[in-house]
């Protein structure tokens, strides 16, 4: 896995990794509460306090209102199971196993490859542009609708320019996409060239 594919991984489960943390969730899902009462109710100083409401806010938990000198601290219900969701899909949670259940690459596509398995460069000719895209359509399930994000967390562990092999995939009709869902289509659809 990238460091940007972990980063909000590692967010989310520290955010919920902390008893005080998860007391404050808790709190919060009663009523919207201040620094100083929550810090009143855990038995912590406000700094302390700020720091666990900080942690949350990163992972999506918590949402903060100004009003003059008060910070309202509320609990985010709405996106607790759409990151939970994304966060913890069968999909990303198959890629903390650093491999892919992808067939190892011919000696084609070997030779456009970095030591751990990320593609140096995509090929220019399209006879060899093509086995790279068809191992890359394999990264998505068949039966699975991705949204863009999702798209881009698969094919950045296998390049940096995710843009240019999501435009690639759909020219050659290996993906499918329809108001920023995508999905593999079926093998005997794929164009074989553009």
């Amino acid at each position: 896995m990238t460091e940007t594919e972990v980063a909000p991984l590692l967010r989310f489960f520290k955010a919920l990794a902390h008893e005080s943390r998860l007391r404050l969730l808790g709190f919060l899902a009663q009523r919207a509460r201040t620094v100083q009462e929550l810090a009143s109710l855990l038995g912590l100083t406000e700094p302390t306090t700020s720091h666990h409401l900080g942690l949350l806010r990163a992972a999506g938990l918590v949402s903060l209102r100004v009003e003059g000198n008060l910070h309202w601290y509320d609990f985010e219900p709405s996106k607790l199971a759409p990151l939970a969701k994304s966060i913890l899909s069968r999909q990303n949670v198959a890629h903390w196993a650093g491999a892919t259940n992808v067939e190892v690459p011919d000696r084609l596509i070997q030779n456009y490859l970095e030591p751990d398995g990320r593609l140096r460069v995509i090929p220019a000719a399209r006879k060899k542009r093509y086995p790279v895209l068809a191992w890359l359509a394999r990264h998505f399930d068949l039966d699975h609708r991705y949204r863009e994000v999702e798209v881009n967390q698969i094919l950045q562990t296998r390049y940096w320019d995710s843009a240019t092999l999501r435009r690639e995939l759909v020219g050659y009709r290996m993906l499918g996409r329809e108001k920023g869902i995508y999905w593999r289509l079926p093998e005997e659809q794929w164009q074989r060239m553009m």
